[in-house]
């Protein structure tokens, strides 16, 4: 069952939802039920895929990957989301650009920080702070 801000991705046409509000039933595209895109954490290879967090004056600084990832025609990172105690900051990208984003922030110091990004061939990962 879906829930509040879960991702799904159409295995057909590639289109990627996020979820709002879910009112039940399933999430179809193209003729079938689109796909949950599970939070990857941890990379097997070279880091190229979890978002590192840094608390700097003002905000945060996200960074994908210890090694940066690429951002290639065909493989990049799609979006950068930073959530602070349940507010959320959202970037898209493109190719060309740097996986990097700085997001303004100045409430106070949080308790929780989290990011997520999602790389167009390898899915949905997340890193905490």
């Amino acid at each position: 069952m879906a829930a509040k801000y879960d991702v799904y991705k159409c295995e057909e046409c590639g289109n990627i939802v996020k979820v709002l509000n879910f009112g039940g039933g399933t999430l179809v595209c193209c003729g079938q039920d689109m796909v949950k895109m599970d939070e990857k954490t941890a990379d097997s290879t070279t880091e190229k895929h979890v978002p590192l967090i840094e608390k700097v004056e003002g905000g945060f600084n996200v960074t994908v990957g210890s090694t940066l990832h690429p951002m290639l025609e065909n493989h990049w990172i799609q979006w950068i989301e930073l959530i602070v105690d349940g507010k959320r900051l959202f970037q898209e990208l493109k190719p060309g650009d740097e996986p990097k984003v700085q997001f303004c922030y100045s409430c106070g110091d949080p308790e929780t920080v989290t990011a997520r990004e999602y790389c167009n061939l390898h899915g949905l990962w997340r890193g905490e702070l």
